[in-house]
């Protein structure tokens, strides 16, 4: 099997000075269209999301039925422009209320939403959903919240493991959706936020974002109840990430996170090897490092995720993003099995310990705060 040849890392010393761009005002996403379900109406979150909707000035469609039609067409691009730009308030099925094991981030997952509006060209998601790639949230907010004491004490994670046992029963939110690149138009995580701060027992509510809208969610009564975890990723890497916040606005939001007293983390995926990787990225946590410098009682956690794809992610990135150069190469990985058998496609064994040894030894010496939960 071709093995991707590694660089030599550059010297510490090669690296920059932390320099982050001036601060602008977060970019917020503006659906083009708000398709309103008349089920959603039937619960005052579905109502709260669209008077901020209408407070906006988006264009808002009120639905005769709850099934959300007329999304798809032949053409995969055009598809794919107008779904990303669309927003559904809809309800959540029964199944959403049945929560699944989530390793090796949390004990358990469960769904403010569905569907993002970033266009990262190594989504993730574009295996895991069906359908155009319409952003639906949901409705029954009260509902999702309530179900979640059911699962209090389980779970095999951070309930089980000595190791992370100080982290409660923990819940992930970000899963299926990015809830803070949502949250201007559905209050949902603020929502989510309030209720574990309220929750006086050992539970954690956890998300990623690649996005820096952090400010309403800073005056939150939390509880230190919620873990706020940034994406992040080699400065190489951001020509993959459109749509999102920049990385100096991502490091921004983090140290204000952290300095309203939330655990922060770094999600550092997914790592690729970028040209000169290994130096792209120390840099990045040097860099975080220095945006997190003198925070008080920092709680910070690093995941660091490789990048790997399957065979239905591939076809449907393909048609989504036809000119990346995203490596999608199968003979230059290595091909794994899942516990459910399927296939999916990771770096080569050398490669990765490489990789796994650099990010670690840049975390040791320059972000020695950071605790590792796992590497992946």
């Amino acid at each position: 099997m071709p093995v991707t040849p590694l660089p030599t890392p550059s010297p510490p010393t090669s690296f920059p000075i932390y320099a982050p761009s001036p601060a602008r005002p977060a970019r917020l996403w503006r659906p083009k269209r708000v398709l309103v379900t008349p089920a959603s109406l039937e619960h005052a979150h579905g109502r709260a999301m669209l008077a901020r909707a209408e407070g906006l000035g988006l264009h808002v469609e009120r639905l005769a039925a709850n099934r959300l039609s007329g999304l798809r067409d032949a053409d995969p691009r055009r598809a794919y422009a107008e779904a990303k730009a669309t927003l559904a308030l809809v309800v959540a099925p029964p199944t959403k209320l049945r929560l699944q094991p989530i390793p090796p981030s949390a004990d358990w997952r469960f769904d403010l939403a569905e569907g993002c509006p970033a266009h990262c060209q190594y989504c993730y998601l574009a295996g895991s959903l069906s359908g155009p790639p319409v952003t639906r949230a949901y409705a029954n907010l009260d509902a999702i919240l309530s179900n979640l004491g059911a699962y209090l004490g389980q779970g095999a994670v951070t309930s089980a493991q000595a190791p992370r046992a100080h982290e409660g029963t923990t819940f992930e939110a970000s899963c299926y959706t990015d809830p803070l690149g949502i949250e201007h138009l559905t209050g949902s995580l603020s929502a989510a936020i309030r209720h574990f701060g309220a929750w006086k027992a050992p539970v954690q509510l956890r998300f990623t974002t690649k996005f820096a809208a952090v400010e309403p969610l800073l005056d939150l009564d939390h509880g230190r109840r919620t873990r706020i975890r940034f994406s992040v990723n080699a400065r190489a890497a951001a020509r993959y990430e459109g749509g999102t916040a920049s990385l100096d606005a991502r490091l921004r939001a983090m140290r204000a996170a952290a300095e309203a007293g939330y655990p922060v983390g770094l999600t550092i995926a997914p790592i690729l090897p970028v040209p000169d990787w290994a130096a792209g990225y120390a840099a990045l946590i040097r860099e975080a490092a220095a945006a997190l410098a003198g925070v008080p009682d920092l709680d910070l956690t690093a995941e660091l995720i490789t990048h790997r794809f399957t065979p239905g992610s591939k076809q449907v990135l393909e048609g989504w993003y036809p000119g990346s150069d995203l490596p999608l190469d199968e003979a230059a990985r290595s091909r794994k099995l899942t516990k459910f058998g399927s296939v999916k496609y990771v770096f080569p064994k050398d490669l990765m310990q490489a990789m796994r040894e650099s990010l670690f030894a840049s975390l040791a010496r320059d972000l020695p705060a950071a605790r590792i939960l796992y590497w992946t």
